[in-house]
């Protein structure tokens, strides 16, 4: 791929979105950032910004419509808005599991359809999904997150089975703790059972230091750039952590991870 390449990111209004999008500006792509809105929205050098939200069907097809009538094609697709909810799995109600799978699996699978008629149409194309190390491991006090990262995982691989033979290749990215307020603003489940607090209070507590002191997202956007525009590979792990967590899920025993896992947490 090019530099010349029409780049579309979803939720670029902060994080990792935001980084990444710089970057692909700053590699000369044209590029096109989704946010909420428009007016709360700061201006990113080189992103052309484009109100849309990833829960709303019509809201999605039109924000698509807008870029192919100015861009006339996209090439890379990157799905980075995404949300997260820290509670026991007991104690997290249906609603909130549903909110959390219509942004994070379901505004995949919107902003997904709306784009593919056109990379088919053009003969290839690029769609890079943001899941995470909880695609592939299990997190306590997080689980319908982990659940909904797991169901993104699957998609994808499901998916670039079926596009490839238009030219298009799906790409995961899988970060670690990242320092960005999404995960040191987690949202918590509203109804909390008094069982889990003890628990739920200390993998909060362990969630906090790790993010503090992980690194920026520069390291994750600099790998979503590398998927979006180097050669096709299906997952990409981050360097340090995330590629860490990787071999160790592939190559270790299930009582050794699982051990890792609670100590991650603080949990004895």
């Amino acid at each position: 791929m090019s530099n010349s390449k029409v780049v579309v990111i979803t939720g670029v209004s902060s994080g990792i979105g935001r980084v990444t999008a710089e970057k692909f500006a700053k590699r000369g792509c044209r590029v096109f950032g989704t946010v909420r809105s428009i007016t709360k929205a700061q201006t990113i050098p080189g992103v052309v910004l484009v109100e849309m939200d990833i829960r709303d069907e019509a809201s999605v097809r039109y924000g698509i419509q807008v870029i192919i009538a100015e861009a006339k094609r996209i090439d890379v697709l990157v799905n980075s808005a995404g949300m997260t909810l820290l509670g026991a799995t007991e104690e997290t109600s249906i609603a909130e599991a549903q909110s959390l799978f219509d942004t994070n699996v379901f505004g995949i699978l919107r902003t997904t359809q709306a784009v593919l008629p056109h990379m088919r149409e053009q003969g290839s194309g690029r769609i890079v999904n943001i899941s995470s190390v909880l695609g592939f491991l299990p997190a306590p006090y997080m689980g319908l997150y982990s659940a909904s990262k797991h169901a993104v995982e699957g998609m994808s691989e499901s998916l670039d089975h079926e596009v490839r033979k238009f030219g298009i290749r799906v790409v995961l990215v899988e970060p670690s703790f990242t320092k960005t307020n999404l995960d040191l603003n987690a949202p918590h489940a509203a109804s909390q059972l008094p069982a889990y607090d003890d628990e739920r209070s200390v993998v909060s507590q362990a969630i906090q230091k790790n993010v503090h002191k992980a690194p920026a997202p520069d390291g994750v956007a600099s790998t979503i750039v590398d998927a979006a525009l180097g050669a096709w590979k299906m997952r990409r792990t981050p360097k340090g952590e995330a590629s860490l967590l990787a071999k160790l899920r592939r190559f270790m025993p299930a009582g050794p991870v699982g051990a890792g896992i609670r100590k991650t947490f603080g949990l004895s």
